[in-house]
């Protein structure tokens, strides 16, 4: 599906070269097929040669001959990038954003009619293709453009199909996700630290413990309530700790961060089209 295609990728940080390194990864889509820009030239270049592909002078010649354009630029400078690139996009090309916040209806409004669009949220996990994305469709998009959006995304992780609507919830959950768990790594390797442990093995154990159990829900399918149950024993230390978290109420402080975040991923996509 993604063969023969000519990639264009607008911004070459992080998240752009994750998705470069999946799609040249899995054997699909040839170096000379990908094109990268980015509004400091050098930067481009020097990413493009490491990556082992093509560097555009600036926006506009990337897109030019592209089948499918990734707009990998923060949502800040969106509007600005739109602006840029806009008019240069082929008709036939697809457009697919990984902006939080930005909606469809935004995008497709600095884009010709017609042209389609695929909005994304994937997460920092990309960078070792273990991201969790999130895809949804524009109002031009067919179901081959959901397929296509999402074998590219498959190339770096875990990816489902949303309505637009639910994409925000998404940056509040998994899009921000990672800042919340390594926050708690941080704090089981601190805990390790105040039992006795050496920071460095309290804070590998403390990460391949979360990696373990998310693997162990993600095979199974089982409810994360029946695993917990799995591993807490009557009188025993893992009802103690569960206790503990109970007590300072770390259910409410995760649905209270995620809600915030959703809250917020909205108010950056009006504030940043708006500008």
């Amino acid at each position: 599906m993604l063969q023969g295609k000519r990639f264009a990728f607008v911004g070459a940080g992080n998240m752009a070269e994750a998705l470069v390194r999946g799609l040249l990864a899995s054997g699909s889509v040839a170096p000379s097929d990908v094109t990268v820009s980015n509004r400091r030239r050098d930067k481009a270049e020097r990413n493009a040669e490491r990556w082992g592909v093509r560097a555009a002078p600036d926006n506009h010649a990337c897109v030019r001959d592209a089948d499918v354009v990734m707009l990998c630029v923060k949502p800040q400078v969106m509007r600005t990038a739109l602006e840029q690139v806009g008019k240069d996009i082929p008709a036939h090309a697809l457009v697919i954003s990984v902006a939080a916040g930005i909606s469809i209806a935004a995008i497709e409004a600095h884009l010709a009619a017609g042209q389609r669009v695929v909005r994304s949220m994937p997460n920092t996990g990309a960078i070792v293709r273990q991201s969790a994305t999130a895809i949804a469709a524009g109002s031009n998009a067919t179901e081959h453009d959901l397929d296509v959006a999402r074998e590219i995304f498959d190339q770096v992780g875990r990816t489902v199909v949303v309505e637009e609507h639910h994409l925000d919830a998404v940056t509040g959950l998994s899009g921000s996700g990672p800042a919340y768990i390594f926050l708690i790594i941080d704090a089981l390797a601190d805990a390790s630290v105040k039992v006795g442990l050496p920071r460095d093995i309290g804070l590998e154990l403390a990460a391949q413990t979360v990696m373990g159990s998310a693997q162990l829900l993600l095979q199974t399918g089982e409810h994360p309530g029946r695993l917990k149950d799995q591993v807490t024993s009557p009188g025993g230390t893992a009802i103690a700790g569960l206790h503990t978290l109970e007590a300072g109420g770390l259910r409410t402080t995760l649905i209270n961060a995620v809600e915030n975040a959703t809250r917020r991923a909205k108010e950056l996509g009006e504030t940043m089209m708006k500008r």
